[in-house]
């Protein structure tokens, strides 16, 4: 069963495809995304409105170009603590959850890491003090591995929805 023993959300073939136009463009008005799915406006904003009720949609965000704001690098970071204990791994995620420059964070198994992280910086230089100055601090961070991103090739938050019934 899933997170919190809550059985998965039933959607249908027209909550589908609300999802993916909406995921394409978060953007769209409520008429544009009634026009795109063939349904009038009323009956596409309630079903907009379930899906956010049952936490499917969970929120709405703006993507940036990370390089026009002058956030040229970015690494990945992988992280190994030394005690494997609730409590230590709660305290690394609260305090990597304040670091505006990591984007994503990930608890993982099958490296010899326990995190994963994602983050985006100037260049070196502040990633060099970030990884100096907050990451190492964190209290059982005892190894760090970096590596950096050549290239987007793929960088997409779509969900792949062709797996609902």
């Amino acid at each position: 069963m899933p997170e919190n023993n809550k059985p998965l959300a039933k959607i249908d073939r027209m909550d589908r495809k609300i999802l993916e136009c909406l995921q394409k463009d978060g953007s769209l008005t409520n008429q544009q995304l009634a026009e795109k799915v063939g349904l009038s406006p009323s009956p596409c904003l309630r079903r907009v409105r379930a899906l956010e009720e049952a936490g499917i949609i969970m929120h709405t965000a703006t993507i940036l170009d990370h390089k026009k704001l002058g956030l040229s690098l970015t690494a990945i970071i992988l992280i190994g603590m030394d005690r494997h204990t609730p409590e230590r791994f709660a305290a690394f995620e609260d305090t990597v959850s304040e670091f505006p420059e990591v984007q994503e964070c990930y608890l993982i198994t099958g490296q010899s890491a326990d995190y994963m992280l994602k983050v985006v910086v100037p260049d070196m230089d502040h990633y060099h003090q970030f990884l100096l100055n907050h990451i190492t601090r964190i209290p059982g961070v005892s190894g760090v591995h970096s590596s950096f991103v050549l290239r987007r090739v793929l960088d997409s938050t779509a969900l792949p929805l062709g797996y609902l019934s």
